[in-house]
């Protein structure tokens, strides 16, 4: 295939100039060949199987880096919800786990290790609740451990008991990491309708439906969106949208090719590849640009969602164009702290916590990385759970709460978490109490297209 100068200097261009990188290869790794009744010698099964298969991962990441020149970002493991592997064996001490994985991620130079999960959506096993109690010092005594909990589905509805309980660990995990502004939380991720694929922490984790091993891939590449609609001041919703998903096509191919690459390399068949564009707190790598590029002064004023859902939208529809096996999340993140134009529109007044939570219904994910005051009660934060829960179980997507109290801070402070999860202001929370609300407990019941064949 030949190549004409123009599109070799917008390929450089897109990773010099624009940001465009691979965000992540994510390694799954399933653990359910290394339960023992032995709490230690699971452990340690742990330990040598993460060691035999994902021993290669950093080098094959980096020779892939150095041969294409594509820069990727994170190389991650997602492992089966530990709630499950430690569930099965006598052991109670779900903490030391967390310890095993973050150890054996720290001598293998992987950044990040997911799955320190449990699954509650219809009802806790004992092993839920063993794992879910441990979460705050599990995370807060680990650096590369990330956390997350199914609280709901729409098949199932949402377990309150759950939302309930997963308030009070983002509290008691804020207050563990008080002098990292609540840096545990950042780790930490609520779903409903979680996917078993996603290569995105902090919500990595290997499903049960998964096969042995699986390499995942993240592409991102907000900046490459944003510099392609620069050229098109003042066209047409149809235009602007075209170029969207055909910008998204080039850079799922790029992902196609790193993941397919490294997944040959490693041994392991190549899973999926996630079309989410994921912002940095980097200038020039925001999702809040491209929607300004559209036509808003400030992310957050009104015609935010319209213009956030076009742009998700045609994200899929130009990936799924460039991909056979698309998954994960797909489509636009919306991280405050990760965002430097998010940053900005909180700052300016336009953005609010019930407009995000708008925003919620067209994109990725949902509430993310979101800075609260630290005296936010449990029962408001699981309101707020229960809320973003609903928007997932109603709409058949996957939504999801990644909020932080920042403990000693009140609405206006800045609170900062460094490196790709960046820094944030507080935003301020409604004032008006949900405790009798969030005290009912028991299960919002799925809703009636659930039952769809």
């Amino acid at each position: 295939m030949l190549f004409t100068p123009y599109e070799i200097k917008e390929t450089v261009d897109m990773f010099l100039r624009y940001k465009l990188d691979i965000r992540a290869i994510t390694l799954g790794i399933s653990l359910l060949d290394c339960v023992s009744a032995s709490g230690t010698e699971t452990r340690r099964r742990i330990r040598e199987k993460i060691l035999r298969v994902a021993g290669n991962l950093v080098k094959v990441g980096q020779d892939i880096e150095i041969e294409y020149g594509i820069p990727i970002i994170n190389k991650r493991i997602a492992v089966t919800p530990i709630a499950l592997i430690a569930g099965a064996t006598e052991d109670t001490n779900y903490r030391a786990y967390a310890q095993t994985l973050d150890e054996v991620a720290r001598e293998l130079g992987i950044d990040f290790v997911g799955g320190f999960s449990a699954l509650v959506h219809k009802g806790f096993t004992q092993g839920d609740e063993q794992l879910i109690s441990s979460i705050p010092e599990a995370l807060a005594s680990t650096e590369r451990v990330c956390s997350s909990v199914n609280v709901a589905t729409t098949k199932s509805g949402i377990n309150m008991d759950a939302v309930r309980l997963m308030g009070r660990v983002i509290k008691d995990a804020a207050e563990l990491t008080a002098q990292k502004d609540g840096l545990a939380c950042a780790k930490l991720v609520v779903f409903c309708n979680a996917p078993e694929d996603n290569p995105f922490m902090a919500g990595a984790f290997h499903g049960p439906g998964e096969g042995e091993s699986t390499l995942n891939v993240g592409v991102s590449g907000p900046g490459v969106v944003k510099a392609a609609l620069e050229n098109h001041k003042g066209a047409s919703f149809d235009e602007i949208a075209d170029v969207i998903k055909k910008t998204a096509f080039k850079i799922t191919r790029m992902g196609q090719l790193v993941g397919m690459e490294a997944a040959r390399r490693l041994k392991v068949p190549f899973g999926i590849l996630d079309l989410s564009l994921a912002p940095t707190p980097e200038v020039g790598d925001s999702v809040a640009r491209i929607l300004e590029e559209i036509g808003l002064e400030s992310a957050g004023t009104h015609g935010t969602t319209a213009a956030l859902a076009m742009l998700t939208d045609m994200v899929k529809k130009g990936g799924v164009m460039a991909s056979t096996h698309v998954g994960g999340l797909s489509g636009a993140f919306i991280p405050v702290s990760e965002d430097e134009g998010m940053v900005a529109a909180v700052r300016a007044g336009s953005l609010s916590l019930d407009k995000l939570e708008a925003m919620t219904t067209v994109c990725s994910v949902g509430l993310d990385m979101i800075a609260i005051p630290g005296d936010t009660s449990a029962a408001t934060i699981s309101a707020i759970i229960a809320d973003e829960m609903a928007i997932g179980m109603v709409n058949s997507k996957t939504t999801a709460v990644r909020i932080i109290p920042v403990p000693g801070k009140k609405a206006g402070d800045w609170a900062e978490f460094g490196g790709l999860l960046g820094g944030a202001p507080i935003m301020p929370v409604h004032n008006f109490g949900s405790e009798a609300f969030i005290a009912r407990g028991g299960r919002i019941p799925a809703p009636i297209h659930s039952f769809r064949n």
